[in-house]
């Protein structure tokens, strides 16, 4: 693409595309006609270029789903009406995999390929697929394209369908089948996104009275207000008003809460931080940008609990003294995106949400942000600079975000299941809650249980479950085969073998056992999975998905995928010993010198592998053991 500035013009569509999200031009110096004035006055200037720049990701979301595609006139327009090079805005679509430059067909199906899917199917689709619909990305109307993880790993198969035109947009099938790829082609253009199924969460143990965040999953209707207030929900904004922010924060630091995302940070020590800061505004992220491998708890909750983050969300505004708060949510999450912008709105409207929230005389309202298909931006600063408009990369630490988040100013952030056990906290007490689990890792916890397991699905279990005994409640590995493995935590987690399972599932367990919980991820893998295979799209999952910014990850994740090739491959470059020592180098140089969790984590599943001699290291290693 020409990065300088063009003067294409750009086509109805584009600009309808962009107006959708910016509204009409104000003047011609923001792509409107020209009038006298315009030659004598300018409007606009760096402030308001600023202001605005943080609409450049709806924006291109936009026309990529009414278009198809974003070409050079739609990205000079849109930069035309945000004062932006476009150079810089190509820079910040380019880092998103679900928008595109080309013009292609109109219909595009992203299929997962990815290590849960994998798992559970027992091989790749490409080859079906390509069999019978030709080569990715080929076709006239429709097209196939291979994806990292869409988030229904449960389903153990799953396609993100991206129509573009005047109703265009996304939706999901899950699970999916080379013969639902038969009948969208069928359709072509003609498609209705409003056709396809909701894809039905898979929780086992849905109606079961000890659970605590899944207890309103399929039992209460998700687009009702009145349903999900009748259920309890409310009470814990209600009572965090009684009690104020110093009593929010107190009852977070009596119930112990470590944040559910992976860095179990203290949430009263985070959400106090942020209150305390005398700098103004303050923000509130929920990071709703589950983007790894194996992990679908949020999809779940949102699909079908939606009322509950925003409940929470709103309570961490109040408590922490923000008046605005963002769901950043993953681009792949259609129908969680409309039930949220639903739930909102209804709440809106009952005075639950806007400035005067329960009568309470305080302000707070929330925005749903839809990312495009960056892992990186589930980082949290990475995740600030895509709301702002920039490239998902992330910053350097210090400063914190709760000194420095969000468009520079004071901002709490938090996952989904971190902000929904908040509720439990307010409705349970901190003493109460603190009474689940363990003493060091509080309350229940979510768990992604997928790949060759009987039942599949999302399991809540209190902290300290020993993690055979989660297996148990999932039916034990699906057709009685032997137990291989256990990659706990995800992409960025290590495998456990058959003879742990009496590991408990708690913060300090893990540690001990030079593991991590993670994102709460439990693939499952027998004795049929090609580890060599399963283990190789872990290092391609971060070599695709490191955003290249600093030198350790985006080399070393290249120089870890191509050792590993060598390896399986019974080519290596000296002995196998030497190709070991080189992926023991780039772990320890990766872990030392990357800026954030991608880089200092995308070794841990392969050496984990290595060690435990999962996968092949040489000619006639069709074992997967080293020789």
């Amino acid at each position: 693409m020409d990065l300088s500035t063009t003067e294409a013009t750009p086509s109805a569509d584009e600009r309808l595309a962009v107006d959708s999200v910016l509204g009409p031009p104000e003047s011609g110096w923001f792509g409107g006609t020209r009038t006298a004035l315009d030659g004598h006055v300018a409007i606009g200037g760096t402030a308001l270029a600023r202001s605005r720049r943080n609409l450049l990701l709806p924006a291109l979301h936009a026309v990529q789903e009414r278009v198809g595609s974003i070409g050079p006139a739609a990205l000079g327009y849109l930069c035309t009406r945000l004062d932006l090079p476009p150079a810089e805005a190509f820079g910040v679509a380019s880092a998103y995999a679900l928008f595109t430059f080309e013009p292609g067909p109109p219909v595009v199906v992203h299929v997962c390929d990815d290590v849960a899917c994998l798992a559970a199917s027992g091989g790749d689709p490409a080859e079906e697929l390509a069999r019978r619909h030709g080569p990715a990305g080929s076709g006239t109307t429709v097209t196939w394209r291979p994806s990292p993880c869409l988030g229904h790993c449960e389903h153990g198969s799953a396609a993100l369908v991206q129509v573009a035109g005047e109703h265009g947009g996304r939706g999901t099938l899950a699970p999916f089948a080379a013969g639902d790829m038969d009948r969208l082609a069928s359709l072509g253009p003609g498609l209705e996104l409003a056709e396809l199924p909701v894809p039905l969460a898979l929780v086992p143990q849905a109606g079961a009275e000890d659970t605590r965040l899944l207890r309103r999953v399929g039992r209460v209707d998700p687009s009702s207000l009145d349903a999900y207030r009748a259920a309890g929900g409310y009470q814990g904004l209600r009572r965090a008003l009684e009690l104020g922010p110093a009593g929010v924060i107190a009852e977070l630091k009596d119930a112990k809460l470590l944040g559910r995302g992976g860095a179990a940070f203290p949430t009263g020590a985070k959400w106090e931080a942020v209150a305390r800061n005398p700098v103004r505004p303050h923000y509130f992220v929920a990071n709703a940008d589950e983007s790894e491998p194996g992990t679908f708890k949020d999809r779940v909750l949102l699909d079908h609990d939606p009322y509950a983050l925003v409940e929470a969300l709103t309570v961490a505004g109040v408590t922490t003294g923000a008046q605005k708060g963002f769901v950043y949510l993953r681009g792949e999450y259609p129908v969680a995106a409309a039930r949220l912008e639903h739930a909102a709105a209804e709440a809106r409207k009952r005075g639950l949400l806007g400035e005067d929230v329960m009568g309470s005389g305080i302000g707070f309202d929330l925005e749903v942000r839809r990312g495009a298909g960056a892992y990186i931006a589930g980082e949290e600063t990475a995740l600030f600079n895509s709301i702002e408009g920039r490239r998902p990369e992330p910053r350097n630490k210090p400063p914190y975000p709760v000194d420095r988040g969000l468009f520079d100013k004071p901002t709490g952030v938090n996952n989904v299941e971190t902000l929904l056990s908040v509720l439990e906290v307010l409705s349970m007490g901190g003493s109460g809650y603190a009474a689940l689990g363990t003493p060091d890792s509080t309350g229940t916890r979510l768990f992604c249980v997928s790949g060759r397991v009987a039942r599949r699905g999302l399991y809540e279990v209190p902290m300290g479950t020993a993690l055979g005994a989660l297996l148990d409640l999932a039916g034990g590995v699906a057709e009685g085969r032997p137990l291989r493995a256990v990659l706990l935590g995800g992409a960025a987690g290590s495998f456990v073998g058959p003879d742990e399972l009496d590991l408990p599932l708690s913060f300090e367990g893990a540690r001990a056992a030079g593991t991590t919980l993670g994102s709460g991820v439990m693939v499952v893998l027998d004795d049929t999975v090609d580890m060599t295979a399963f283990v190789g799209r872990v290092a391609r999952f971060f070599r695709d998905e490191s955003c290249g910014q600093c030198v350790p990850c985006r080399i070393g994740t290249q120089r870890q995928e191509e050792v590993l090739g060598r390896l399986a491959a019974g080519r290596p470059i000296g002995s196998i010993a030497d190709e070991l020592a080189i992926l023991d180098d780039v772990d320890q140089v990766m872990r030392d010198a990357s800026i954030c969790g991608l880089g200092q984590t995308a070794s841990s599943v392969v050496m984990s592998a290595v060690r435990r001699g999962l996968v092949a290291t040489g000619a006639g290693a069709g074992n997967g053991r080293r020789p």
